[in-house]
């Protein structure tokens, strides 16, 4: 293979296409069991499995079960479940890995798989490569074992309530939500049967939209990319907030009470605010990636906050968490991680933080929100067949070098990859809307010319 198999956050493709294929996710299934029975153990080992709603996900849940069966490990099967959730459960099972089948917001026709290790957080890059190497070497293709040492599988019924009274748990005991109304997009995703249930528990009246999925639904026009139903159901049920998860439930984009989107970077200001006034916020630090707005920087700045800086990615926002010991850390597409909760990012979770800090101040959010002013962004996606290094093409440097004399000092430019898409991202801010589109259009241009 000319390129690693797993990019940003696990194996992702088109479901019956090379690499997420029956047969390549079996091996995908037996190497990790490989990997798994070198753990030390004096019980059998196991590993459990959840997914989202895709129809492929019957498909390949089948696959990957066998797989991890034939290497003689045992599998416990979680159904349709946020991905946070089965990150939760693999830790309190104490399994020596979770598998999530799920291509988070992509479409329906993409499908993937997350690795969490048995301490609930996703595995590091090298044990991702010797997975990869065991299955392209074909080392363990004659391990076969059998009789009583092949593996069983059987399904947890319980996981859905054990995940709900985990995400309760981390909301204030003292809190309730009496008297506030909610509106939920699940995205026709994973949170379809546990976030209704979790906010209405604590106390909520919940609106729930699109949360019949039906394997083809999901990320369909809804979802945290695309909160429009979301943003006009609020303002016409004139509920309090409107909360949109995306499709594996691991990612959280909010709706105030008038209507508007707020991002992944508000959530964080709102948040990193109130943890610093109650002392929560360890190392007085939070922890953006690349793409965070100016204007989360400078709120930042305000509040006498540090910034770490991490690359796109939540695993890589969490190694820097780990490394910096920080409590808080995220993304603006709503990739939000609350260390002192959860080994990963989690919707449902950053959700419930974020209702806290409403309690906690009795404000609206929109009145929250102010806490930071959003700088002019312009973010284009441009297909691509071909990664070449952006810093090796003249042309490109030169376009972007043009753009940031222009910009003086007020704004930024950022080309990247997608690390699970065939996609060149452009991005620029800027101090006013018009400048800030005509420079990213114009530098899309040139991508498509040099790249596309």
């Amino acid at each position: 293979m000319s390129e690693r198999m797993f990019g940003t956050d696990g194996v992702r493709g088109v479901a019956n296409k090379a690499p997420m294929t029956a047969e390549m996710v079996l091996e995908i299934g037996r190497a990790t069991a490989y990997v798994c029975k070198q753990h030390p153990n004096t019980r059998r080992h196991r590993i459990v499995i959840g997914k989202d709603t895709r129809v492929s996900g019957y498909m390949l849940e089948n696959a990957l079960t066998a797989g991890i069966c034939s290497m003689g490990v045992d599998v416990y099967l979680l159904g349709p479940l946020p991905t946070p959730g089965i990150a939760y459960l693999t830790q309190s099972m104490r399994a020596d890995a979770g598998l999530v089948l799920s291509a988070s917001h992509n479409p329906y026709q993409d499908n993937g798989i997350k690795i969490f290790s048995r301490t609930g957080y996703k595995l590091p890059d090298t044990e991702e490569d010797e997975i990869e190497r065991l299955i392209t070497s074909g080392d363990i293709k004659d391990i076969r074992p059998t009789a009583d040492e092949v593996g069983k599988a059987r399904r947890i019924d319980d996981a859905i309530g054990r995940y709900i009274v985990f995400c309760k748990n981390t909301f204030p005991d003292q809190v309730m939500l009496e008297g506030m109304k909610i509106v939920l997009d699940c995205a026709n995703g994973a949170t379809y049967k546990v976030a209704p249930i979790i906010f209405s528990e604590l106390g909520a009246e919940v609106v729930a939209i699109h949360d019949e999925p039906n394997g083809l639904n999901i990320n369909d026009g809804c979802g945290s990319q695309h909160t429009e139903d979301l943003c006009a159901r609020v303002k016409a049920e004139q509920a309090d907030i409107g909360l949109a998860f995306d499709g594996d439930g691991d990612r959280l984009i909010a709706v105030d009470e008038q209507g508007r989107e707020l991002t992944g970077d508000h959530i964080m200001a709102i948040c990193a605010r109130g943890y610093k006034q109650r002392g929560l916020l360890q190392n007085n630090l939070v922890v953006a990636t690349v793409m965070s707005n100016f204007g989360f920087h400078q709120a930042m700045r305000d509040l006498d906050i540090d910034v770490g800086v991490a690359p796109v990615g939540d695993r890589y926002v969490l190694e820097m968490m780990k490394a910096r010991e920080a409590t808080l850390g995220g993304e603006a597409s709503g990739h939000l991680i609350f260390a002192n909760h959860h080994t990963t990012g989690d919707g449902i979770i950053a959700a419930l933080q974020l209702l806290a800090e409403m309690r906690e101040h009795n404000q609206p959010l929109s009145a929250l929100a102010q806490v930071m002013r959003l700088f002019p962004q312009e973010l284009i996606n441009v297909d691509v067949e071909q990664k070449p290094p952006v810093e090796q093409i003249p042309e490109l440097q030169e376009a972007i070098q043009a753009a940031e004399a222009q910009l003086a000092g007020a704004g930024r430019v950022l080309i990247r990859y997608s690390g699970t898409q065939s996609m060149c991202r452009v991005m620029v801010e800027g101090p006013e809307a018009g400048i800030t589109r005509k420079l990213a259009t114009d530098l899309a241009a040139t991508v498509k010319q040099c790249i596309g």
